[in-house]
């Protein structure tokens, strides 16, 4: 008997990213990793926290992304912390290169899920770094919106 897959397996997000960042345009990275590393995440035992995503000798890497050490691993696991390179058309590598390349512009990781063949896959966003104000408009916005939904919550 076949095992069914949740079509949605999402494994970690970067919840902090759109309150940090105003995110600008999405794309979808295929990721290369260990064995011991897929175990680790299908355990969901990893971290968007601190990561981001650098062109380095024209490949794109994910730089930060912190994958735990596999607990039935053998004692030769890879260093939880290193840089996991990001599978990517050389096209759209061309496309994002100038557009990293301007003042103020990053590429982050939103999060990092298993599709449904079950690969490892990470979404990743060309972001801008959001000021306070910003945030604060963001979070003013927020409170608005739910006490407007509290309200009419109640007015039923």
């Amino acid at each position: 008997m076949k095992r069914k897959r949740d079509p949605d397996l999402t494994v970690c997000r970067n919840k902090r990213a759109t309150f940090r960042f105003q995110i600008l345009e999405k794309i979808e990275c295929g990721l290369v990793l260990t064995g011991t590393e897929v175990k680790s995440l299908r355990e969901h035992d990893a971290s968007l926290s601190e990561a981001y995503a650098r062109i380095i000798d024209g490949e794109l890497w994910l730089i930060g992304f912190h994958i735990a050490p596999y607990k039935f691993g053998t004692t030769q696991d890879q260093d939880p912390l290193r840089r996991r390179k990001l599978l990517v058309h050389a096209r759209e590598l061309n496309k994002l290169r100038p557009k990293i390349e301007q003042k103020g512009l990053t590429l982050i990781p939103l999060s990092v899920y298993f599709n449904e063949r079950g690969l490892a896959k990470v979404s990743l966003a060309l972001a801008c770094g959001k000021s306070v104000g910003d945030k604060r408009q963001g979070l003013r916005s927020r409170d608005d919106r739910r006490e407007i939904d509290r309200a009419m919550r109640r007015r039923r």
